[in-house]
């Protein structure tokens, strides 16, 4: 028997993936809705959209939703650019700040450099 890596919904009888994950704090009297944690806790629920939508708790408590903005789509070109120049930069110098010569080519652990 083949196990799916898609986690389910741990409300009984539910079928669905699940996309959040609920988790109580008994102490505060908060339950936490967030995105769907990275592994299964023994002591969280992975919920589905319906059952997600449908939460209700305790009277009395207070529920804590967390939702992701994922607007940052992480760094742009420009910045991956600069970056790998000024990482090549660095290269370029050696401990006592002259530039080291130019490689020509690298095999392995060899480096070609130009002769004087």
């Amino acid at each position: 028997m083949k196990r799916s890596s898609v986690r389910r919904c741990s409300r009984a009888s539910c079928t669905s993936a699940a996309i959040k994950t609920l988790t109580y704090i008994y102490s505060d009297s908060t339950a936490v809705l967030g995105p769907l944690s990275t592994y299964a806790e023994p002591h969280s629920y992975d919920l589905c959209p319906i059952h997600s939508e449908r939460l209700t708790v305790p009277v009395g408590w207070n529920v804590i939703k967390e939702e992701v903005i994922n607007n940052n789509t992480g760094p742009t070109e420009e910045d991956l650019m600069a970056i790998a120049n000024a990482v090549r930069e660095v290269a370029n110098y050696d401990v006592s700040g002259k530039t080291m010569q130019p490689e020509l080519g690298r095999r392995g652990h060899l480096r070609v450099l130009p002769s004087n």
